[in-house]
């Protein structure tokens, strides 16, 4: 029902956000006029975790930035931001925020990142734009939802080759949320990973709880392998191969193990 009135009676309303991360920025689209009282993120762990956050002077790259919701709050703390979202349609409401606060220090892919480069089809609901996905488990549960669902082509290619390609600046910081991706995205940055050591934040996802353990198990051992020690946001326990488990929900901040302590 909230996604339904957002797309249908609001997604065309340009306003100023009144809570949360953005308070204080133009935003089109989605429920941020409401006063902070109706909000469920202000007292969450990923909340508090984005607000104690320090990017000043960071390169952040936005890997699946939707309408910018981060990005918006990465360009007011951050040196630059590389955002980003294949989904068109998604992309150009991106664009549009970006333009509503005149921000000069944020660049948008117009691909997705994977572990290959290719065409592929990516399906999601209209009532949840957020949700693309061309994960197959993910695409196929949706198709047999029966939920409305759209499917277009879009482009992939590896973070190393489009950072090669493009001659993108060296990552400090990579915010990962691809709707079941995110080992794929890991592995087609591999190069990145092992040569700029950036911060990482990613959001568990799977369809099942079992495809959550599965996916978290594979995202703890390849990050474990490359020298990352790894946080579990919400309960705050430190996740190495062993208890991969406990971070099958919620998200997971990871940092090379050369930084700790400085």
């Amino acid at each position: 029902m909230i996604a339904w009135v957002s797309v249908n009676l609001f997604d065309g309303v340009t306003y100023t956000v009144r809570h949360g991360l953005l308070q204080g920025m133009r935003r089109r689209g989605g429920l941020g006029w409401l006063p902070g009282r109706f909000s469920s993120v202000l007292d969450t762990p990923e909340y508090r975790f984005w607000k104690s956050l320090d990017l000043t002077g960071q390169t952040v790259y936005d890997v699946g930035s939707f309408h910018g919701l981060l990005a918006l709050y990465f360009a007011r703390k951050a040196r630059q931001v590389i955002c980003y979202e294949p989904n068109p349609h998604n992309r150009a409401r991106l664009q549009e925020n970006i333009a509503l606060n005149r921000l000069n220090n944020v660049r948008v892919r117009d691909v997705g990142l994977g572990s290959q480069s290719g065409r592929f089809e990516m399906v999601f609901n209209p009532l949840m734009p957020g949700g693309s996905s061309i994960e197959q488990k993910t695409v196929g549960e949706l198709l047999r939802s029966g939920a409305p669902a759209v499917k277009l082509e879009v482009q992939i290619a590896t973070l190393d080759q489009d950072r090669c390609g493009q001659e993108l600046p060296e990552p400090d910081f990579i915010k990962i949320d691809t709707e079941g991706l995110e080992l794929e995205v890991l592995k087609g940055a591999r190069n990145t990973l092992e040569k700029c050591r950036p911060t990482l934040f990613l959001e568990m996802h799977g369809e099942t709880m079992d495809e959550k353990r599965r996916k978290v198990a594979e995202i703890v051992a390849f990050l474990d392998e490359l020298g990352y020690d790894i946080l579990h946001v919400e309960s705050g326990a430190p996740i190495r191969p062993a208890n991969s488990g406990v971070a099958a929900e919620g998200h997971l901040h990871c940092r090379p193990r050369a930084a700790i302590g400085l």
